[in-house]
């Protein structure tokens, strides 16, 4: 009964933290013109329920203090890197096409479809690491599983860290302008950072499954690669750039999700 009404407390607290934060956001999105500001949200709404989870989760310290390091870890580097990437730029075309097919830029529909979405999958994604705030500590042969959530993690975080430089590095040589990248990572996988991503939740998972009733919490890390997948990642973005030269060739000899050798070693033309 003790650990419910700890949940009840951590999760509660997560729900308003993530609806200030949601809140804020899209207030500064309408100040600066553009809702893709919603996108840096993302990773700082995860640190902040892990460091609540931290600090007021009665459950194994270790674990906690595990939690919420890899999380912060993840989730700065994640959303400095989204604030990098968007600053002094315009809208997400993703979020523009979404807004026209609800029905325009109207408040009501903006923080409906965007924000109170983004919201609310983050408290249901975080649901390992509240749960797991609360639980006992990780025992006997369960600390193999912990491991290798570990491992996950350092897969998924190591994955999108690298794809996410190996892109940098390619825009900014001038030489590759209007060119497909196609090279390191991106030779494996049209989307290394989304796939990096779903390692990454599928590794905390894991650490917060080490302990009943972490293991029911399945649903989380499912909702978050259909996300990745199919919701607001790698579907919408196939989208835009499947009108760009050589894109189609690329995805016909390039994996759309988990890594593979490439069908091909040669790369997209020059323009």
């Amino acid at each position: 009964m003790t650990s419910a009404i700890d949940f009840l407390v951590i999760t509660a607290v997560s729900l308003v933290f993530l609806a200030v934060l949601q809140g804020v956001t899209m207030a500064i999105g309408h100040r600066i013109g553009r809702y893709n500001v919603v996108d840096v949200a993302w990773g700082l709404g995860f640190v902040g329920v892990a460091w609540l989870a931290l600090a007021l989760g009665p459950g194994d310290p270790t674990r906690r203090w595990l939690l919420a390091v890899l999380v912060g870890i993840w989730g700065l580097r994640l959303s400095w890197h989204m604030h990098v990437k968007s600053a002094g730029k315009g809208e997400d075309p993703r979020y523009t096409d979404l807004l026209a097919r609800s029905g325009g830029n109207n408040p009501s529909i903006v923080a409906r479809k965007i924000f109170a979405t983004q919201g609310a999958a983050q408290w249901f994604v975080s649901l390992p690491i509240q749960v797991s705030a609360v639980t006992g500590p990780t025992t006997g042969v369960w600390t193999a599983i912990l491991v290798a959530g570990i491992a996950g993690w350092v897969l998924g975080f190591g994955f999108e860290t690298i794809g996410d430089a190996q892109l940098r590095r390619f825009k900014a040589d001038p030489a590759n302008r209007g060119r497909i990248m196609d090279r390191g990572l991106w030779s494996w996988t049209r989307h290394p950072n989304y796939f990096g991503d779903s390692c990454v939740w599928w590794g905390l998972w894991l650490i917060a499954a080490s302990s009943w009733p972490g293991v029911l919490t399945v649903a989380s890390p499912v909702l978050m690669t259909w996300f990745l997948v199919y919701a607001t990642g790698a579907r919408l973005l196939e989208q835009s750039m499947s009108t760009r030269p050589g894109y189609p060739e690329y995805q016909r000899r390039t994996s759309y999700f988990l890594p593979r050798p490439p069908r091909a070693a040669q790369r997209s033309p020059s323009p």
